[in-house]
């Protein structure tokens, strides 16, 4: 047997392995030659620069101050730093729960580290090539006290090795424990608020060395975005998150027990009432929230932006002052202690008016900072024009006829509301109507007009779920979900929406289906002059302008209304073009009005914050009065009687051509009245649906007659005609009537 011999090695390839062996000897020679180049500059860097003095830190003046405007450009709402409030105290005048709360939330290696720290900065490096930009700084605690000492938004590799430096001569020359101090006595806790004493007052009316481990976690929480996590904001439920977050790490780091975490986590703290200088707050605090989320905290901070709004001011004074007495004579009559109004351009979606609360610095009866204009809540009948828009654009019109008879719409029980066998009543769904009454047979245009119940769920039914709520969605409501399980109860309001966004809904409808997204900015310039961003229109059809038409119709129709509201009621302006719809929730937690004209779409909201019942008995109207006196002061010189490609009857197009259509919803059979289904005889709902309309035509006259068996009785213009005779409605042993076959199946043109 031959030896197999060792294969010789290619000549040219150990050249090449020997060549990429010295290339890399190289590389690394000249990246450490590099690396020790840059720490020696660092050395040298670090050695020659002067870190700033704090001892003067409390009567240091913010010069580059952001301030908002009013949509004039002259009225000055806010000045970020207008009168910045700020007392230092010394490192044993502060709690230690606030020390380490702080140490962990911001850099638990504060105590290790000597001013900065490699590893975030590398991580930090990652994340900056990753996204092209300055996203992530690696900061220390000590980096974030030479921040804030330099003044200056600048964002380079130059400013980023200076603080860098600095930090680590401010560690060797400082000791730990007073660096923390001035980190502590100059951080932001919102608006004009800086330092952990001034903070401490401001929240909780104590000072900073009588903390709570809970109040001291709260407080850790806010620098990182103030306005964000401010206890009177939208973002109450992140600001828990973030407290529990910190008490976590705390327990983590063995700063705390498990009994103290646990204590700490249940505690429930109490938010002193605050004041603030400015005017609108509870929008310039939405445009605050916008800007640090945008621009960064620093920019609004130090970047002396120059921000002109969308905000009416004069429109803005009305609200709050209506708002505001309203809604106390709401507190004495029907318990409704709060209120918020929204006012918004339809033609541009432009927010004119934002009042959050009746009164911004009330804290007593109500939390008075918190914007319940932008919070989700139910918005009950409110939300029925955007299921009947979505049953418009599938070919139902202001004419079809749904009957308003008590139904049961769940398949697990009998018509009248009983369970069948085998399931409790607690799955029938048995809505009713405001007034617990009926009306019979009613065109689309009566049941929104005039708010009925069971048609909604009806027409929600016949449109589903999802396609209800994919209208919504481009109508610029984003906090329903497309695939949540909310059934038919959504159409009475059980999904949930802010003001301002329902408001804005409207507004698309007031634009004939043009739609233009919440504008609050006009234009913001920084301190060099540069515009940084500027309003520009961006509007979108998202629904036909003959459903808008329809819609408008109903919602200015005051004949149709009548019947519930009255002739004179708070939502008729004679000789002017204004929409409106009220809503309540079915539980009276929430009552609401929003109406619009051509030129301004108007929404309020009346309740309570902590989502308590109001007084049942005039709930649907709490919202009205102060609807109506804003918006006659909004449309005082308007002139327009018709919204615009407004709807007339003449107008009407049939493309839906099942029955009942154009008013004819009845017919007769051997002289007993029976109900066209507008469903197919093998819908799941079919006989909840047509035994009680049956019941209900058997009870009353149906003007409506036809020929049918061969038996002529005052034979109206159209007809039908059958194949099966349809017999009187027969009830069996269990007391359940048994529905007869529908004699009426593709006949009807």
């Amino acid at each position: 047997m031959k030896k197999n011999k060792k294969t010789k090695q290619d000549p040219n390839s150990r050249r090449r392995k020997k060549m990429i062996r010295k290339w890399l000897r190289t590389i690394f020679f000249v990246l450490a030659s590099l690396f020790l180049i840059f720490v020696t500059a660092i050395a040298i860097y670090i050695s020659t620069v002067n870190i700033p003095d704090f001892s003067n830190f409390a009567n240091r003046k913010i010069d580059n101050s952001t301030q908002i405007y009013d949509r004039t450009g002259k009225i000055l709402l806010y000045d970020v730093h207008g009168e910045v409030k700020r007392t230092q105290v010394s490192s044993n005048e502060i709690s230690q729960f606030s020390k380490d709360a702080t140490i962990a939330i911001e850099d638990r290696y504060f105590y290790e580290h000597r001013g900065i720290r490699p590893t975030s900065i590398v991580r930090a490096m990652i994340a900056n090539l990753k996204a092209g930009s300055f996203v992530q700084g690696g900061s220390t605690i000590d980096q974030q006290v030479i921040k804030n000492a330099l003044l200056t938004r600048e964002k380079s590799i130059i400013r980023k090795i200076t603080e860098w430096a600095m930090a680590i001569k401010l560690d060797s020359q400082v000791s730990k424990e007073d660096i923390l101090t001035i980190y502590l006595n100059d951080a932001a806790f919102g608006g004009t608020i800086y330092g952990i004493q001034t903070a401490s007052k401001f929240f909780f009316n104590k000072d900073a060395a009588d903390l709570t481990l809970a109040e001291a976690a709260y407080l850790a929480a806010l620098p990182n975005a103030p306005s964000y996590y401010s206890p009177y904001g939208t973002h109450v439920d992140e600001l828990e998150e973030r407290k529990n977050l910190i008490l976590k790490l705390m327990l983590d780091q063995e700063k705390i027990s498990p009994e103290q975490y646990t204590e700490a986590k249940a505690e429930k703290v109490v938010w002193q009432k605050n004041s603030e200088n400015g005017k609108a707050m509870h929008f310039v605090f939405y445009v605050r929230d916008y800007l640090e989320q945008k621009y960064g905290k620093d920019v609004v901070d130090k970047g002396g932006l120059k921000v002109i709004t969308t905000l009416d001011y004069d429109l803005q004074s009305e609200g709050e002052n209506i708002v505001n007495k309203y809604a106390l004579e709401n507190a004495e009559k029907y318990q409704a202690t709060n209120a918020a109004l929204v006012a918004i351009d339809p033609r541009t979606g432009q927010i004119l008016t934002m009042v959050g609360s009746r009164d911004y610095f009330e804290v007593e009866a109500i939390p008075g900072n918190f914007n319940v204009a932008t919070a989700p809540r139910q918005p009950g009948s409110a939300f029925k024009p955007i299921v009947y828009a979505t049953a418009f654009m599938e070919g139902y019109t202001p004419e079809t006829v749904l009957f308003d008879v008590p139904t049961q719409f769940s398949t697990t029980c009998y018509y009248d509301g009983t369970p069948l066998p085998g399931y409790s009543a607690d799955s029938c769904y048995f809505p009713s109507n405001y007034d617990g009454d009926f009306r019979g047979p009613v065109t689309i245009r009566e049941a929104l007009a005039q708010s009925l119940n069971i048609p909604a769920v009806k027409t929600l039914y016949l449109v589903g779920v999802k396609n209800a709520i994919s209208t919504a969605q481009k109508l610029g409501i984003t906090t329903l979900d497309i695939n949540g399980n909310y059934g038919l109860s959504l159409v009475l309001g059980s999904g949930e929406t802010s003001l301002l966004q329902l408001t804005n809904a409207y507004g698309v409808i007031a634009n004939g289906g043009i739609y233009n997204p919440p504008a609050f900015i006009l234009s913001i310039t920084d301190i060099e002059g540069n515009v940084l961003e500027e309003y520009k229109q961006n509007n979108a059809s998202v629904i036909p302008s003959f459903v808008a038409g329809y819609i408008n119709s109903i919602l200015s129709d005051n004949n149709a209304r009548a019947p519930l509201y009255g002739y004179s009621s708070g939502l008729y302006f004679p000789g002017k073009a204004v929409a409106a719809k009220t809503g309540t929730t079915n539980e009276y937690r929430d009552t609401w009005t929003i109406g619009y004209s051509p030129s301004v779409v108007v929404g309020v909201w009346a309740g309570n914050n902590d989502n308590s019942r109001i007084n049942k008995g005039m709930s649907g109207m709490v919202a009205v009065p102060m609807w109506n006196e804003f918006m006659s002061y909004a449309i005082k010189d308007e002139t327009a009687s018709s919204f615009k490609d407004g709807y007339q009857p003449s107008d009407l197009i049939i493309k839906n051509t099942r029955p009942p259509v154009n008013g004819l919803y009845c017919y007769t059979v051997d002289g007993i009245n029976y109900s066209f289904s507008i469903l197919d005889e093998n819908d799941s709902q079919y006989n909840l649906w047509k035994i009680p309309s049956d019941l209900w035509m058997q009870s009353t006259f149906c003007p409506f007659t036809n020929t049918m068996n061969g038996t002529s009785t005052n034979a109206s213009s159209s007809s039908v005609e059958t194949n099966s005779v349809t017999t009187p409605l027969i009830i069996n042993p269990d007391n359940h009537i048994i529905v007869p076959p529908n004699p009426v199946l593709n006949s009807f043109n």
